[in-house]
């Protein structure tokens, strides 16, 4: 049975990685529903994603494309595994705090909370280095996320540091050795 993947872009620069992201995990066998912040669609389209993945992109919690179906609810069903990458902090605050006020934040409190999560953050170094930051990727953890660490590297600010998002092929085998273990 083919794994379902919900990957969840938000808006840093490092949004267009996540064509990368889809792509790969598109040609591996993976059903990979992608969800848009409206930020991360200043970065790439969703046509973008929707032609690597060959499924619709999904960009707000008010679309029902099915009126008998509640779309941030049927999404969750077939999910494997919840990805976020790019996590920005903005995105990391609110899931550790539950706040839903948009497709991503909406769909993540309606996952079941068996399901395998994953959040791969990309932020200035300062952003990420900060207490709240790590006070609510801690928080993230504590409720059954994954981190998938941001590398050090000079980043589009100008800064070097922590804060890189990971590389494609790290995200890629960290996502692949979730699904691979779910399944043993």
């Amino acid at each position: 049975m083919t794994k379902h993947i919900l990957l969840a872009v938000t808006g840093s620069i490092s949004a267009y990685k996540a064509a990368d992201i889809a792509h790969e995990l598109t040609k591996r066998g993976y059903a990979v529903d992608v969800l848009m912040s409206k930020s991360s669609q200043e970065f790439v389209t969703p046509l973008t994603l929707q032609t690597l993945t060959k499924r619709r992109v999904h960009t707000d919690v008010m679309d029902e494309p099915i009126p008998s179906n509640i779309n941030h609810i049927e999404l969750t069903k077939p999910t494997d595994l919840f990805l976020v990458a790019p996590a920005t902090a903005n995105i990391i605050g609110k899931l550790a705090t539950g706040i839903a006020d948009d497709l991503i934040t909406t769909i993540a409190l309606a996952l079941p909370s068996d399901r395998a999560k994953l959040v791969a953050p990309a932020m200035n170094t300062n952003m990420y280095d900060h207490p709240i930051v790590q006070k609510n990727l801690q928080t993230l953890k504590d409720i059954g996320y994954n981190e998938i660490s941001p590398r050090e590297s000079l980043l589009a600010c100008g800064d070097f540091g922590s804060g890189a998002l990971a590389t494609v092929d790290t995200i890629i085998e960290e996502t692949v050795a979730i699904l691979e273990g779910k399944e043993a």
